[in-house]
């Protein structure tokens, strides 16, 4: 069963281009990096799992922020198996990932099928979820890392 918190990584450069890929089901459902976190996970834990796991990045190489934002949405009716019985909704931790410049990154098949890097405005107009989109809405706001 999974745990009913989360994580969302915006990965996004300096120019503010965000990388998003296609789950392969529902397909055209375009996101950020997402994950739940495992037992004994913290929020940061899962983020650099997740954007490991997803696009083969080591999240430690570059400045991860988390935003100290949250999001509670409800949990899609098809997914709400996934998860313990009566459970309906789920709290969200989202980060940011800086990267220099895009990168190509490496897909975990059985989840994703397509990747591609877009302005911040055509990102936010992509993404299925709202609280994707928002966050991604929010990033022009947020102060880069140093590095």
């Amino acid at each position: 069963m999974k745990i009913p918190i989360s994580v969302l990584v915006l990965i996004h450069t300096r120019a503010l281009d965000v990388l998003l890929i296609e789950r392969v089901n529902p397909p055209g459902f375009w996101q950020s990096v997402t994950g739940s976190l495992d037992p004994g996970e913290t929020p940061v834990e899962t983020a650099v799992r997740e954007v490991f796991e997803e696009t083969g990045l080591d999240a430690r190489a570059y400045p991860l922020v988390d935003w100290k934002h949250g999001n509670v949405f409800e949990i899609y009716p098809m997914w709400r198996h996934r998860y313990p019985e009566g459970t309906l909704h789920n709290t969200e931790h989202v980060f940011g990932l800086t990267l220099p410049a895009p990168v190509p990154v490496k897909l975990e098949p059985r989840e994703h099928v397509a990747q591609t890097w877009l302005p911040w405005e055509r990102a936010a107009e992509k993404v299925f979820s709202w609280s994707n989109r928002d966050a991604i809405l929010m990033l022009p706001e947020r102060p880069l890392p140093d590095r």
